[in-house]
């Protein structure tokens, strides 16, 4: 790399990993402030470009390279708050999957705790003896069903819903995750995972090694925002609109 501040395509390239070409691409993309040009059309790159790869790289390691793009892009434009705006929506969906979990790890000491009882009919339930069951309205089951939650069979001829242990179960689910305000986009993928995994003991693994995930994605977010921290340091919109002169003044 060279001792002042121009730097080449290739400079930066090799600094990343990447090829000469892919530079071209971030700074058409955005990724990167705009460069000068020398008389002759070559790009000519400086610090900040060598801050802003670093700073986009890092970021793209936990917030994915749409996000991570559109932050740099952001703040390229000197909306400044709208790229923070990004970073924060990032951490608030990191959050809401957290919720998630808890749901799901909530449900699972659910039903450890309580087996669920055999039904008193072999065919199935009907819908006013589920609701007595849990003690809920007729009315809940169906709003359950219409968002989702709730997939009951209907029976032939009359067309009667009929609920099967299996039914039962995730009825008593969402009633116990409800209770504890849950929002129904938070119980459904508790509901998706048991019945995607097959058993309670299949799904808390899944859910311990989502957690564990979680938790590593949560260590790279916060690398990234601080080597985002970082490029704002030596970030100006006068940067990221001229770049470098081609006499190697900012």
């Amino acid at each position: 790399m060279t001792n002042d501040r121009r730097l080449r395509p290739v400079d930066l390239a090799r600094l990343a990993g990447v090829s000469t070409q892919q530079i071209r691409n971030y700074e058409g993309a955005g990724v990167l402030p705009q460069a000068a040009r020398t008389p002759s059309g070559y790009r000519v790159f400086g610090e900040v470009h060598r801050g802003a790869l670093l700073a986009y790289r890092t970021l793209m390691r936990g917030y994915g390279p749409v996000t991570s793009a559109g932050i740099m892009r952001t703040l390229h434009t000197g909306d400044v708050p709208g790229a923070l705006a990004l970073v924060d929506a990032a951490h608030a969906a990191l959050h809401e999957e957290r919720v998630s979990l808890r749901a799901a790890s909530e449900a699972l000491e659910l039903l450890a705790a309580e087996p669920p009882a055999p039904l008193p009919s072999s065919g199935g339930l009907r819908i006013g003896e589920v609701a007595a069951l849990l003690g809920v309205r007729t009315s809940a089951l169906r709003v359950w069903e219409g968002a989702g939650l709730l997939t009951p069979g209907r029976e032939r001829g009359t067309g009667y819903r009929v609920y099967e242990p299996a039914d039962v179960r995730d009825a008593r689910l969402v009633h116990t995750l409800r209770r504890s305000h849950y929002l129904f986009d938070q119980i459904r993928p508790v509901l998706e995972g048991l019945r995607r995994e097959g058993s309670s003991a299949a799904l808390r693994a899944a859910v311990a090694a989502r957690g564990e995930a979680l938790a590593a994605r949560s260590r790279v977010m916060i690398e990234g925002a601080g080597a985002l921290h970082t490029y704002l340091e030596q970030f100006s919109p006068a940067a990221a609109t001229t770049g470098p002169t081609a006499d190697g003044q900012g």
